[in-house]
């Protein structure tokens, strides 16, 4: 009985990703033909199925900025960010979406070790440093053999150099992983959704706001109370923000 049901498990996942296929070329092909809004329905449908992809949301995003919808345009470049913080392609388009954004906030410019160190890590994403860490994995294996069975003292010396050199990548590439990872969950970043949207010293509506922010930009995520979130963005000013106001990535 739990074979049938492992064959009929699998069959249905297979035709679901063979269906989701079939609805991705055709919302690309919606896309190529100019109809965005019936490409941007197909791909969110597709999202809706639970799949998610640097493609998918690189190709939903593009459809976005044809539009001019400013906020889901970044919204979902960062996300395929997420996804591939190194990709060509969507760090350019963002840019391209975030100049049409009203807000210009200059970031915070940061220097030394620590920047060097967050910016080697953010350059990919934490399953490629995992990928990375099982390749200089199976280098060691291979030098340490090289090693072991070979002849030559000088021979030898350079594959157990090499070996160690292959474990201190593998380990560095498993911290970076870790790290990454915990960059992931613990930093929590939102997209502003609203047309303009008041950020205020404190979570009521009582006064005016210290100062407004416009769809498209992106902030960090502090604290949440009720329905504000307390946040942070890039000048490093915070405030409190109705989370009505805000998508989450």
């Amino acid at each position: 009985m739990k074979k049938v049901f492992l064959i009929i498990l699998v069959f249905c996942t297979t035709v679901g990703f063979a269906q989701n296929e079939a609805v991705f070329e055709k919302a690309n092909k919606l896309y190529a033909d100019g109809n965005y809004e019936e490409a941007i329905a197909s791909y969110e449908n597709i999202l809706n199925e639970g799949e998610a992809s640097v493609s998918l949301y690189y190709n939903l995003a593009n459809a976005h900025y044809k539009l001019n919808h400013i906020a889901p345009s970044i919204y979902y470049y960062e996300k395929a960010l997420q996804l591939e913080p190194n990709d060509s392609d969507v760090k350019n388009n963002i840019q391209f979406a975030r100049n049409m954004a009203m807000d210009d906030i200059q970031s915070v410019e940061r220097t030394g070790i620590s920047k060097t160190f967050d910016d080697l890590i953010a350059t990919f994403s934490y399953n490629t440093w995992g990928s990375i860490a099982i390749g200089f994995m199976l280098i060691f294996v291979i030098l340490f053999l090289f090693y072991y069975y070979g002849r030559s003292t000088l021979v030898k010396r350079i594959f157990f150099i090499g070996s160690i050199v292959s474990v201190v990548l593998c380990i560095a590439s498993v911290i970076f992983a870790f790290s990454q990872e915990n960059i992931q969950l613990n930093n929590n970043y939102a997209i502003v959704f609203a047309e303009e949207a008041g950020v205020r010293s404190e979570p009521n509506l009582r006064g005016e706001p210290s100062f407004l922010l416009h769809e498209g930009t992106k902030t960090k995520l502090l604290e949440n109370y009720q329905e504000w979130y307390k946040i942070e963005i890039a000048d490093g000013k915070q405030g409190w923000i109705l989370k009505e106001n805000l998508k989450e990535l």
